[in-house]
């Protein structure tokens, strides 16, 4: 792309923004999987408009590896001069936005809990902090709050989390759930209905009829065979649907079970770890993100959340 500049005189030849931004976000993070976490994109996406200004400079910036990337001589050469110039833009707008401009915080949870139980409670959230700006990043990667990522996350496991401030939410219990239209009312009749697979990506084991099965003591279920997801929430939607009984969260699947839209027709019920609250001790303190903390804890007084 060209651009002319202030004076009038030869126009600035620069290779496309979004190759550049895309760039800057891989080198600095050094992976493409976490660059296209920033910037809400996926890492092909980001992997793509890397190649494109590889393509224009006519040369490589990264040697990738299996699980990583590193930065060749041309991209350390190209990496603090696009940095210094992004961190200029930054400053900039920073100087020109109003002083009393609305605070932001940015809440990062895995994408099931993210659609399940944040997007249904936004509107109670918006009623009750309309000077709040809050941004859901959903992702199954772990963010780095210590690296200002995000501003708050709701993180499964039980720790430790290194350099933050750490509170229980809700504990995580995982069973079979249904449609009581398929009419599965005893672990024989798990043989006669299709089972729901889901590709799990979280940082938990996954919930699966394999272990599931284990512990029901129940042998011989085809826990391999069935439609397999790549996604936990089209998975519950599938089962909803009365396509097959599906292992999944009896709490992120709570407003369904009460609706009848789903049953949790027998057990055992799976006890996992405990969902948690984690924010640095420094951020937490920022009255906007304690108010969103505060937000999270009404989730646990929920009872679709007991």
């Amino acid at each position: 792309m060209a651009e002319s500049d202030s004076s009038g005189g030869v126009p600035r030849r620069l290779p496309p923004f979004t190759a550049l931004r895309a760039f800057e976000c891989a080198a600095r993070r050094l992976s493409f999987q976490k660059a296209a976490d920033e910037l809400g994109v996926t890492p092909t996406a980001i992997s793509h408009q890397v190649r494109l200004l590889e393509n224009v400079l006519g040369q490589p910036l990264f040697v990738r590896h299996v699980r990583r990337v590193a930065l060749t001589a041309a991209g350390k050469s190209l990496f603090p001069v696009l940095r210094d110039g992004f961190d200029s833009f930054a400053a900039a707008i920073a100087h020109l936005r109003p002083l009393h401009s609305r605070p932001r915080v940015v809440l990062s949870a895995t994408r099931l809990f993210t659609a399940r139980r944040l997007v249904p409670a936004l509107g109670a959230f918006a009623a009750a902090h309309p000077g709040i700006d809050l941004h859901l990043h959903a992702s199954d990667s772990v963010v780095d709050l210590l690296a200002g990522d995000a501003d708050i996350a709701v993180r499964y496991g039980d720790g430790p989390f290194a350099g933050l401030v750490a509170e229980r939410l809700v504990p995580e219990r995982v069973g079979v759930l249904a449609s009581p239209t398929l009419g599965v009312r005893q672990h024989a009749d798990l043989f006669h209905v299709p089972l729901l697979h889901s590709d799990w990506t979280g940082p938990m084991e996954a919930p699966d009829w394999a272990s599931w099965a284990r512990q029901a003591g129940l042998s011989g279920l085809p826990v391999t065979t069935g439609v397999r997801l790549t996604d936990d929430s089209h998975a519950l939607q599938a089962a909803i649907a009365g396509h097959g009984a599906v292992v999944s969260s009896l709490v992120l699947a709570a407003p369904e079970i009460r609706s009848r839209l789903l049953v949790n027709p027998f057990g055992p019920v799976i006890e996992g770890g405990h969902y948690h609250i984690v924010a640095t001790g420094k951020t937490i303190l920022r009255a906007e993100v304690s108010q969103v903390r505060d937000w999270l804890r009404t989730l646990r007084c929920r009872d679709d959340l007991d």
